[in-house]
């Protein structure tokens, strides 16, 4: 399903770049700007087998991205800046808005000094919990140890199942199968499946989070750049709206307190995990708006407008995706009407 899905926007990608469709509705749109959002920056090509190579991108492609958004006319902005000019009765340039989540360590290494060479701000949303070592990157465990392995064990509510994963199609199916078991069960029971998973098949999920994801110390030095805004992205990456109404409270609160201590200063914007419908709703949104943040975006698709005055803890954000890195679609990508219409 996934590969049809990727099929039919790689194809909407082609012909509103060839039809120059994708110009047109830049240059009529009333979009005030977009929010990119991106995950990490490796200059390797994925492996064959890579269900999250949606989640990465090339050094190259970053730094075209920024080249390009500029020269159609937009200006790179901070999220507080983003919110000024959403809020603002009249219309200014158009921005946009770099968003990175997770805190991967390759976005200290690749994604930084591209940054700093073209003086682009950015914000980077952390997730607690993951900076402490003590979290699951639980989306790339699961792919590393189905790549290891011919077939897996998977316990789900007593029951045991055993998943092929020899071929490459079967590694895939496998991995889609048991993602949208872990995407619709509740939290503590995915948190005990990859435990379980990670304990059959000798996976360290503490080490693969350290060598992932910054520590607090590359995080200090990351954070001290001055392009950076810190975002908050939860303690445990949880998909809140699976919570109950305290936890999910606690989660953000627990993580602005926790930054607030580390650097001296309360984030004002926050990233919701996952950040689907199924993962923040209107319970989310007005959390996030009680506890004093300026933002918080979603992973919904579309473009910013003047009406998101009225919704700044639900906002929309546009994926640079890993599969679509064609250059040519940079122009589709800086047209916020294209994904205004596909978020309807």
């Amino acid at each position: 399903m996934a590969g049809l899905r990727y099929a039919a926007i790689r194809g909407m990608f082609e012909l509103l770049w060839a039809t120059r469709l994708s110009a047109l509705l830049r240059a009529t749109s009333r979009a005030r700007g977009i929010i990119f959002t991106l995950h990490r920056v490796l200059p390797d090509d994925p492996d064959d087998f890579s269900p999250n190579a949606i989640l990465q991108v090339k050094p190259d492609f970053l730094d075209f991205v920024i080249r390009r958004i500029r020269e159609l006319g937009f200006e790179i902005v901070d999220m507080g800046e983003a919110v000024r000019r959403i809020e603002s009765d009249f219309p200014e340039k158009r921005f946009v808005v770099l968003t990175f989540d997770d805190a991967y360590r390759d976005n200290f290494k690749y994604a930084l000094p591209i940054l700093r060479r073209h003086q682009a701000p950015f914000t980077l949303y952390v997730p607690t919990a993951l900076v402490d070592g003590v979290g699951e990157v639980w989306w790339q465990a699961l792919e590393d140890i189905i790549a290891r392995q011919d077939a897996l064990a998977v316990e789900i509510d007593g029951e045991t199942t055993i998943v092929p994963s020899a071929t490459l199609a079967e590694k895939q199916t496998a991995y889609d199968e048991i993602y949208h078991q872990m995407r619709i069960m509740p939290e503590p029971a995915r948190v005990a499946l990859i435990r379980d998973l990670a304990t059959k098949y000798g996976y360290d999920l503490e080490a693969q989070c350290r060598s992932l994801i910054m520590d607090w110390s590359a995080l200090k030095t990351f954070a001290r750049e001055q392009l950076c805004t810190l975002g908050a992205h939860t303690v445990h990456h949880y998909e809140l709206a699976k919570l109950p109404a305290e936890q999910a409270h606690a989660e953000i609160e627990q993580s602005l307190k926790v930054l607030e201590a580390q650097f001296g200063k309360r984030p004002l914007h926050l990233s919701y995990p996952i950040g689907g419908t199924a993962s923040a709703g209107p319970r989310e949104y007005a959390m996030a708006k009680d506890l004093g943040l300026l933002s918080a975006v979603t992973t919904l698709p579309g473009g910013l407008h003047r009406h998101h005055r009225n919704a700044l803890t639900a906002l929309p954000r546009v994926s640079l995706n890993g599969n679509f890195q064609a250059r040519r679609y940079v122009d589709v990508y800086g047209s916020p009407a294209v994904f205004t219409l596909l978020g309807r």
